[in-house]
């Protein structure tokens, strides 16, 4: 039987037993906070077992799509190892809500298994509860009768404890013991030399189970506890792929048709061949990438299908998971290094049009997302494993990847710590989990800190077919929305949007992304949105706005809006202006300083121009004004523009065009040039249709960056007649203050020349009186242990004064230990000076001193063992200070 004549014969089978067949809940648990996904066939019923719905049927049948990656329920690191387990699988199943029971329930399942499956009857073992003191649940003797009455004997039933046979969902929920049906596939000989029924549960890839049958009679309680379900009801669930394994006679699953298809697809894809040392061995790393790809491919379309996309948050970021982990195994055992996932899209929507139908109805857009997310990861996986394989062959005398290194390769390189973990254990490798969970806090810690941004998912509008930028011709355009996503920032919440066709440039090349309006037609209702910028991510424009009401309308009113995008033309305008003029600017810089210079960076907005230029010294003034002229001169020619798209890169380069340093440019490019003669760029970015449009340029200031690139600013246009406004304004004002000099620049030469000449009247002033305070003090030196101390405050009128007074009165002392305190604007300053054999002597500290003594004023200081100051912000305690640092003689 093929796996769809299987699939047909158990549910009809059923609907023959009075069962209503129902269709697959998405993969997905929707509603329900307790489960990710819904991993087993049940978790769609589990209201109506609980008696919160009404069941459709009181007998319902069906196959379940059902994923385990996370949770209690996580096979994801056996996959592809084993021949049975997988992440995700297809669940049959038959329900009883407060109909049959057990009776009816191990009747069925051993009719369908040996008379309509023909499955032969001395190989299958059945398994009961033992039952569970903790959990006060008897063993399950209804269910062994039973059994032993349809076996015959008590030979092949087995007892199984908690684990085995008392089945829950989750942590909490419907449960109830159960009763597993398991069957040996091994070959006669092998069963010869040891019975089947040593082998159950024991993991044997072929003595598997491949039904179990549930007597839902409980709910689990959060605390722990079980309460009695109002009425008593039947769960089964059947591995589909194992039940086909047995039927057709497999000893792996992968090699039933269920995964053939794909597998031999990816054979052709690879040119390797699977199984070529048999399809159970686990030692070729080509079939064990076969086996992973062939499952996880059906996880991640199923659930993108189901309307999951890969994120790096909860449900979407063990989709990614899945992928990455595919893509990997392909990477780095089948040689494939381009999108190779996503070619397996059409043969899987194909296999499953009728019982999946939702995978062919959206065949082409899963298999576009899956092909993003290859060419995103393909990018940095290379990097990653060269990083990893940098480590095993390192010879450190350590197993283990520390946790640091766990970490980058997360963050640097996409790994996630179980991919690394995982590619680590096949070296014979362990990885330091904790320590990587310390790396992570320490980030999380630093961007609550530092972040200013984070994304929600993209919500996708309406398929993007060929996104488009159409503002070299037109600056407003009717188009679609496509998708976004809400950003959270530090000043609130933002949206980004792509839409399929824009007029809005997205920055790059140095010029700034537009801003403007992008105007909403839904069948419902009109609105405007203010683009405040426009960014380029993964080749699309990104239009930034503050506020939208998409939260209010509805994905079909999305769907439909017509959108017209129009740019802020006025602003626009200054800024192509600016970045025309660059153009003009850079070959008149070349002009008049030399052919070395070589654009280093640029910035264009609505306001400036800033341009970063190689050269080792400064543009004089002279310079600056000759470049001036020469730009100048170009904008009154009103040279037209002569805009070039798609030119080979090759033939560019023969018309001399210059490129920008460090851009990467592809086999086609733009060139723009203004006077084949005079400039003539590769370029991107917007441009004035004629060099007359700029109207006038402007250097506004000249500087270093670097060694050896200088730095240029400049405006343009109206800016630059503001510019010149403002300086005729300024000396007006001048002139006014200066009572209407005939020769401004001699009156400022004139007031400069008296400012200086009063200036050296104040410090003479100064000086006088600061001997007067030396002198003064002086006459009052103390004798104190064989130092002459001086200990006081005094009025000086800065803290140079201050150090310079400390200064002469040492020069003047004999074993000097000086201590001085003043007031200076408000603020208390203490100085303290000690002559350097009595430092010695005594093992005085100047710096020390003043740190202590500024403790009473509120404040620090420090500095040289001879000598240091303090400063503080309380002058009361300034008396306090000067004695404390005078004790430290005594």
């Amino acid at each position: 039987m093929t796996s769809h004549q299987i699939r047909k014969a158990f549910l009809d089978f059923f609907v023959s037993k009075g069962h209503l067949v129902v269709p697959s809940a998405p993969l997905v648990a929707k509603n329900d906070p307790t489960l990710m996904f819904n991993n087993s066939g049940m978790a769609q019923f589990k209201d109506y077992f609980l008696g919160n719905a009404t069941p459709p049927s009181t007998r319902i049948t069906d196959t379940q799509k059902c994923l385990r990656v996370s949770g209690k329920h996580n096979d994801l690191e056996e996959v592809g190892f084993d021949t049975y387990h997988h992440t995700m699988f297809e669940m049959l199943g038959n329900w009883s809500f407060g109909d049959y029971f057990k009776k009816e329930a191990l009747d069925w399942s051993w009719e369908l298994l040996t008379e309509v499956f023909k499955l032969p009857k001395d190989r299958i073992y059945v398994s009961v509860f033992e039952g569970d003191e903790k959990d006060n649940v008897p063993f399950d003797q209804e269910a062994f009768d039973h059994w032993k009455s349809i076996l015959g004997s008590d030979e092949r039933i087995i007892f199984g404890n908690k684990k085995d046979n008392f089945w829950e969902m989750g942590d909490v929920g419907p449960c109830g013991p159960c009763s597993e049906i398991h069957i040996d596939l091994r070959e006669q000989s092998e069963i010869d030399n040891k019975p089947g029924k040593e082998l159950v549960n024991a993991d044997h890839p072929q003595v598997v189970e491949i039904w179990n049958v549930v007597f839902m009679q409980f709910e689990r309680k959060a605390d722990g506890s079980l309460e009695p379900l109002e009425h008593k009801h039947i769960d089964t669930g059947m591995g589909f792929e194992r039940l086909c394994m047995a039927i057709q006679g497999k000893q792996s699953n992968y090699d039933t048709d269920i995964f053939q298809n794909t597998i031999q697809v990816l054979e052709k894809m690879s040119g390797l061949k699977y199984g070529s040392k048999g399809t159970l061995s686990s030692e070729n790393f080509a079939d064990v990438a076969m086996r992973v790809i062939a499952d996880h491919i059906r996880a991640v379309a199923f659930a993108i299908s189901d309307g999951s996309l890969p994120s790096n948050t909860k449900v979407g970021y063990v989709i990614r998971r899945i992928l990455r982990r595919a893509i990997r195994y392909g990477y780095s055992y089948m040689n494939f290094r381009e999108p190779f996932m996503c070619k397996l899209v059409p043969v899987l929507a194909e296999q499953f049009k009728d019982v999946f139908p939702e995978l062919k109805q959206q065949e082409e857009f899963v298999a576009k997302v899956i092909e993003e997310e290859e060419k995103s990861f393909l990018r940095t996986l290379d990097l990653g494993l060269k990083r990893l394989e940098s480590i095993f062959e390192s010879d450190t005398g350590s197993k283990e990847i520390d946790g640091k290194t766990v970490f980058e390769l997360s963050d640097t390189f996409g790994f996630p710590v179980d991919l690394t973990a995982l590619i680590a254990r096949e070296k014979g490798f362990g990885v330091d989990e904790s320590g990587f969970q310390k790396e992570l806090a320490k980030q999380k810690e630093r961007g609550r800190k530092d972040a200013s941004k984070e994304a929600a998912d993209w919500l996708e509008v309406n398929e993007l077919d060929n996104p488009t930028y159409v503002g070299y011709d037109q600056q407003e355009a009717l188009t679609k929305l496509v998708q976004y996503r809400k950003v959270k920032t530090k000043k609130g919440q933002e949206y980004h949007i792509v839409l399929e066709e824009t007029p809005f440039y997205a920055e790059m090349g140095g010029q700034v992304g537009d801003s403007g309006i992008l105007h909403f037609k839904t069948p419902h209702q009109e609105f405007d949105l203010s683009v405040i910028d426009c960014q380029l991510e993964a080749g699309l424009h990104i239009h930034i706005v503050s506020k939208a009401p998409f939260d209010d309308i509805s994905i079909e009113d999305l769907r439909a809006a017509e959108v017209t995008a129009k740019i802020d033309k006025e602003r626009h305008s200054n800024i192509i202006k600016n970045h025309s003029a660059t153009h003009l600017m850079l070959s008149a810089l070349r002009q008049v300083l030399g052919d070395h210079i070589v654009q280093r960076g640029s910035y264009q907005n609505e306001d400036v121009t800033r341009f970063d230029f190689s050269h080792f010294s400064k543009v004089t003034d002279e310079e600056l004004a000759k470049v001036e002229d020469i730009v100048n001169a170009k904008i009154r020619e009103n040279i037209r523009l002569d805009e070039r798209r798609n030119v080979p890169i090759d033939e560019a380069m023969k018309l001399g065009a210059t490129a920008t340093f460090g851009e990467k440019y592809g086999d086609f490019v733009r060139v723009i040039i203004f006077d084949p003669m005079f400039s003539l760029e590769l370029c991107g970015g917007n441009h004035v249709p004629a060099t007359g449009e700029i109207g006038l340029f402007k250097f506004t200031s000249e500087g270093s960056v670097s060694a050896g690139v200088r730095r240029v600013e400049a405006v343009t246009g109206i800016k630059a007649l503001e510019r010149l406004r403002e300086q005729e304004a300024i000396i007006s004002e001048l002139k006014a203050l200066m009572k209407g000099p005939a020769d401004l620049v001699a009156s400022v030469k004139a007031l400069q020349e008296e400012r200086s000449a009063l200036q050296k009247a104040v410090e003479s002033l100064e000086n006088e009186k600061l001997q007067n305070v030396k002198i003064d003090l002086l006459k009052n030196i103390k004798e104190i242990d064989g130092a002459q101390t001086i200990a006081a405050k005094v009025a000086v009128p800065n803290a140079d004064g201050l150090k310079k007074l400390a200064f002469e009165l040492k020069a003047q002392m004999k074993n000097a230990f000086i201590v001085l305190g003043a007031e200076v604007n408000g603020k208390p300053l203490v100085a303290v000076a000690i002559d350097e054999d009595l430092m010695k002597a005594k093992g005085l500290h100047a710096g020390n001193i003043v740190k202590e003594a500024a403790k009473e004023m509120r404040g620090g200081g420090g500095g040289q063992p001879h000598f240091a100051t303090a400063g503080g912000s309380d002058p009361k305690g300034l008396e306090k200070a000067i004695e404390k640092a005078a004790g430290f003689l005594n």
